[in-house]
């Protein structure tokens, strides 16, 4: 195949991009690169099988010759990223959306749609299914994001309604892994890069809300098995083995041999209190499930980060 990834010198975009390529295909990514960055697909120029476009895709998308898949995963990603960029981030899911959406369509290509479980906002049941419509604050600062995924999924499934386009939306939860920022806000690379400085690890709230980890190889494996499928509808994809945040910060603290203190700060508006995916869809359709334990995870990110450091 030869597939367009919007987003794609982001952290997922990077990877899922040298998926494709050592899976035989050819990627053209598309990036503005608001927070995607060229030095995670610098390794990707010299194989030939890759090509890169600096672009918004919130304006007109064209790309010369076949394409055979569209995956939009153009958007910030991270809470501190989503608050800086506000706008853009409303932009790149909507516009966005609706751009490459046409795009695809006017190649009669396969569309892929980067969601997320932020759909599920503050969820009342856990683990979060794909039939839960959510518990999303629509004006709160995290708003821009959640919303902009939500209309997303509607403007996806419309497209695939009216014009019978196929369609594949996968919903991802957190997920951890190289080619993160280390300035990224989140979870594991804030506990990791304050252990290797052993500075004091910031956790927020008492630490008891709870995240489900997903290594980044096993996610581009189930977001590759989603795209071959024949599934239209929402799929989640991460990794169902929840933690505390407590936990976690203890437990990058112990793999880095850190000297750290964990200190505790307000915890952020609309901050999930529970997050875990119900995997049976991904399970039973794609015979995907995750192999990665959080334990090898976090050593291979560990390794990564250590020489993002040394740079």
């Amino acid at each position: 195949m030869r597939v367009v990834i919007t987003g794609g010198c982001g952290f997922l975009g990077s990877n899922l991009s040298k998926y494709f390529i050592e899976n035989g295909h050819s990627v053209v990514a598309i990036d503005n690169l608001l927070t995607g960055r060229l030095s995670n697909v610098e390794k990707l120029f010299d194989t030939g099988k890759f090509e890169f476009i600096k672009y918004d895709v919130t304006n007109y998308i064209h790309v010369s010759g076949r394409v055979d898949a569209v995956l939009h995963f153009a958007s910030p990603a991270s809470p501190i990223d989503y608050i800086k960029y506000p706008i853009p981030t409303l932009k790149v899911g909507a516009l966005g959306t609706h751009k490459a959406l046409g795009f695809a369509k006017e190649k009669k290509a396969i569309f892929m749609l980067a969601s997320t479980s932020e759909v599920y906002g503050d969820p009342d049941i856990n683990p979060q299914p794909e039939s839960y419509w959510g518990n999303v604050n629509p004006i709160g600062p995290r708003g821009v994001y959640d919303e902009a995924k939500r209309f997303a999924e509607a403007m996806t499934m419309a497209y695939h309604r009216y014009h019978k386009m196929p369609v594949r939306i996968v919903r991802i939860f957190n997920t951890y892994g190289p080619n993160m920022r280390i300035d990224d806000g989140r979870a594991v690379p804030n506990f990791m890069s304050q252990s290797l400085k052993n500075r004091p690890i910031t956790v927020y709230g008492d630490g008891s809300q709870t995240r489900s980890l997903c290594y980044v190889d096993d996610l581009v494996r189930g977001i590759y098995k989603l795209l071959l499928s024949n599934l239209n509808e929402p799929v989640n994809i991460g990794n169902p083995y929840e933690i505390t945040l407590l936990e976690l910060a203890k437990t990058i603290k112990k793999i880095t041999g850190s000297r750290s203190k964990i200190i505790f700060k307000p915890l952020p508006v609309d901050d999930p209190k529970v997050r875990r995916p119900d995997i049976s869809k991904a399970k039973k359709y794609l015979k995907w499930e995750p192999e990665v334990d959080l334990n090898a995870g976090l050593l291979n990110t560990l390794k990564y980060f250590k020489k993002e450091l040394c740079n």
